[in-house]
């Protein structure tokens, strides 16, 4: 195996081996340009070209995550972030360089990987715990103990072919947080499930965390990022663009992102304001808590925030700045702007930082909400000078729920005739 040169930024304090170790890592996959699909075809056309491309899904990687560590991959769709991760878990056979794990391993990457859809939930609980490590014993021993983290205990008969996908990702999650592993490797669990499920798992991570379990984990929610891990890297083609901490990692994930809106814009020949160098650049957007704290979960009722972060590139004078919440539907809940309350923004020299936060009552139904943070121009076009979907996310979680988009504070009176 290949020593590890550590920089300064990605050396986290490490009392022990790192718990993975992975240099100089790479794999590939060869693109065929004719494909058969049946027999026929392969026998019409023997001598049909077979040329291949090959797609370097994960380019040179090396990094150390140190036990104990909560290591977050971040990167745009078709990073290689989840293919780095089926690398580590030994689903996929790499091209070159080394991994070394060092401890039990318990991964939880694909939603179904394992499940049989003939078989009865019950069944597979037991069959995916032997599978992950534990003996037919204590998976029969833990077997309680996981479906009440499903909270699946009246579907347990049930053939996997009639679970809905948020059913079979608790029971997924709920078997592979119960076996005896050191190290977790999580791909996107908390894209599905419902809000409650969410809110555990975020409780869950807590707990593993405060265990000294090293987590391994590929997220585009760059909130549970910054809440969560210790450190993160961010991959951009399949190579390493930075190893840091996670407020860093996050900002380049989300400046990564504009560069990008910018330059398909300019490939599509999209409006003149894209070809100009920005005026202003949206860095970050997070949801807080009243007192300024970092937050991705937040019960009904509660105060919230959202905060962004914009660098002026050049003089502006009244920008317009503005957010918008949808729910799991795509459809706006909450939308809110200088422009509807606040008034004229002022002027903002270039080079200049600025923070916005916006404050309101969180009266949203229970669910999870992804926000979309705008800034525009005053003049009468509204011109874009930037924007972000899905920028950040937010869990709402409540003991009742009134069924609507929102649930508004009211009182019901009954009265009596006399």
């Amino acid at each position: 195996m290949r020593d590890h040169t550590s920089t300064a930024s990605d050396t986290p304090i490490r009392t022990a081996p790192a718990a993975v170790s992975v240099s100089q890592l790479t794999k590939s996959f060869r693109l065929p340009h004719e494909r058969y699909h049946t027999l026929k075809e392969r026998a019409l056309h023997p001598f049909r070209s077979r040329t291949v491309d090959v797609l370097k899904a994960v380019d040179d990687v090396s990094v150390e995550i140190a036990q104990g560590e909560f290591f977050g991959i971040v990167g745009r769709n078709g990073s290689g972030k989840s293919t780095l991760l089926k690398c580590l878990a030994g689903i996929y056979e790499i091209d070159g360089g080394s991994v070394a794990v060092r401890g039990r391993l318990s991964p939880f990457i694909e939603l179904g990987v394992g499940f049989h859809p003939a078989l009865a939930a019950r069944d597979i609980v037991i069959i995916n715990a032997i599978m992950l490590g534990l003996s037919r014993t204590q998976a029969r021993e833990r077997f309680d103990s996981i479906v009440a983290f499903a909270e699946l205990e009246d579907y347990m008969d049930l053939r996997l072919k009639n679970y809905s996908s948020g059913m079979q990702v608790r029971l997924a999650f709920a078997v592979a947080i119960q076996v005896d592993a050191e190290i977790l490797l999580i791909d996107e669990v908390l894209a599905v499930g419902d809000a409650a499920f969410q809110q555990k798992c975020f409780d869950e991570f807590v707990r593993l965390k405060a265990a000294g379990r090293t987590i391994v984990f590929v997220t585009h929610d760059m909130g549970s990022v910054e809440r969560f891990c210790d450190r993160a890297m961010l991959l951009e083609h399949g190579r390493v663009v930075d190893i840091s901490d996670p407020s860093s990692i996050a900002r380049q994930y989300n400046e990564l992102n504009f560069r990008g809106v910018r330059r398909e814009a300019i490939e599509h020949g999209g409006p003149e304001v894209f070809r100009r160098p920005p005026v202003a650049e949206l860095l970050a957007a997070r949801f807080e808590s009243s007192d300024g704290e970092k937050i991705v979960t937040s019960a009904q009722g509660e105060p919230c925030c959202v905060r962004i972060d914009v660098r002026f590139h050049a003089d502006a004078d009244d920008p317009l700045f503005s957010i918008a919440l949808r729910d799991e539907l795509g459809r706006t809940a909450f939308a809110a702007g200088t422009h509807l309350r606040y008034g004229p923004t002022g002027h903002f020299r270039a080079g200049e930082e600025i923070a916005v936060t916006i404050r309101f009552d969180n009266w949203l139904a229970p669910g999870r909400y992804q926000l979309m943070a705008s800034i525009n121009r005053s003049d009468p076009s509204l011109d874009s000078l930037d924007g972000r979907e899905d920028i950040s996310s937010i869990i709402v979680h409540s003991s009742k729920t009134g069924g609507g988009a929102v649930d508004l504070p009211h009182s019901i009176v009954i009265e009596h005739g006399q």
